[in-house]
């Protein structure tokens, strides 16, 4: 099935990306819902819609605000809306307060904890997992029936020794978040983020098939965001993310 980058920055959208939004459109999932979720329109293929928050941070949430208008133009059946709980309440408390945004949502809002594991689209299992940033966040893992998985891992502090690499290990997709350059290691781990390197020992370590690097900094617009030639010196299969990439899973 098709992986659709609909924004791949972190932080704000510059004039070339927008922030975190992914998209697989045969099995209704979306993995955050940043900027990029305005994308989205043209590849809705389901009557069902499962969106799975990361954290709540806005660069990963302003989107739920573009659902109004893309259901009004293309309705479903039923959108559910996942996170932890804390977060699901943040969101519907402030972004969604009438002073910001006047218009209510309908969708269903689904609590969800590390550990949980949740059906989705194509007969498909996502587990979610902890991950180390400031606040909170989650990692997903999804896998299908086909022997296909992805594991997608936005925001956190890469590291290969980490708990979450065993409940990623032998994915044929690993979708990780790399802000930093390696010269600015020292403010990824400041921040609660990754720097080039250690994403792809990340990959190394999880044994994956193929690394995409995600969640760039946004002051970084130029071909290769990230020094990509030193990842690729460790996992040759590294790949930078663009908006509007799309990836067989």
């Amino acid at each position: 099935m098709r992986f659709h980058c609909l924004g791949t920055t972190g932080y704000h959208p510059n004039d070339r990306r927008q922030t975190a939004c992914y998209f697989l459109p045969e099995a209704g999932l979306m993995l955050d819902a940043g900027s990029g979720l305005y994308r989205m329109l043209p590849l809705i293929e389901t009557e069902t819609l499962d969106i799975f928050l990361s954290h709540a941070h806005l660069d990963h949430i302003v989107g739920l605000t573009y659902l109004l208008g893309i259901l009004h133009k293309r309705p479903v059946e039923r959108l559910r809306i996942w996170g932890e709980p804390p977060k699901l309440a943040a969101v519907r408390e402030h972004l969604f307060d009438p002073l910001i945004f006047p218009v209510p949502l309908e969708a269903e809002w689904c609590p969800l904890a590390a550990g949980d594991r949740v059906e989705v689209g194509c007969g498909g299992r996502l587990e979610a997992f902890p991950l180390t940033h400031p606040g909170g966040s989650l990692g997903f893992h999804v896998a299908w029936p086909n022997g296909r998985s992805l594991a997608y891992v936005s925001d956190t502090v890469g590291d290969p020794a980490a708990d979450y690499v065993d409940r990623i290990r032998g994915c044929g997709l690993l979708v990780h978040e790399c802000y930093f350059r390696d010269e600015h290691h020292d403010w990824a781990t400041r921040t609660g983020h990754t720097w080039t390197t250690r994403a792809a020992q990340v990959a190394v370590a999880a044994e994956a098939e193929r690394l995409l690097l995600i969640h760039m900094n946004p002051f970084e617009v130029g071909d290769d965001p990230v020094g990509i030639e030193s990842a690729q010196k460790i996992f040759p299969h590294t790949t930078i993310a663009e908006d509007g990439m799309v990836l067989e899973v």
